[in-house]
């Protein structure tokens, strides 16, 4: 090895400098997210848990860089918002008490966790995913 060259490492904080938008309505789960979104640097936003609001947000201009959507928001469906993420071209994964089937199939490629969740998977693929942007 050359001296004073460096051997590249996934930095700590992944998500420094960027906004994480979380939507979800179990609090414990939400706290976790925020909790570990935090801690790799994240600007987290919210965690919300009302379609509206994360709607109203998204409007806004407010900067976004990724999200967590869980499928299920007090008994309504997240697609909406899913679908203001993806035409922003916003990366996004979904959370859900539900089966695949739960995925409307416009959204089939979108990573997806059934709860109970590993918070450091979901965290580690949505960073891959924002770096690649």
């Amino acid at each position: 090895m050359r001296q004073g060259s460096a051997i590249p490492r996934m930095s700590s904080q992944p998500f420094a400098r960027r906004s994480i938008l979380i939507v979800e309505d179990e609090y414990f789960l939400a706290d976790d997210f925020a909790a570990a979104f935090r801690r790799l640097g994240a600007d987290v936003i919210g965690p919300m848990c009302d379609i509206d609001e994360a709607q109203v947000l998204l409007r806004s201009g407010q900067p976004v860089d990724a999200a967590v959507l869980d499928i299920n928001v007090r008994t309504e469906m997240i697609f909406p918002v899913a679908r203001m993420l993806r035409e922003r071209n916003i990366p996004f994964v979904f959370t859900t008490g539900y089966d695949k089937a739960s995925i409307l199939p416009e959204f089939a490629d979108v990573p997806h966790w059934e709860k109970p969740v590993d918070v450091m998977s979901v965290a580690n693929v949505l960073a891959t995913m924002v770096g690649a942007r």
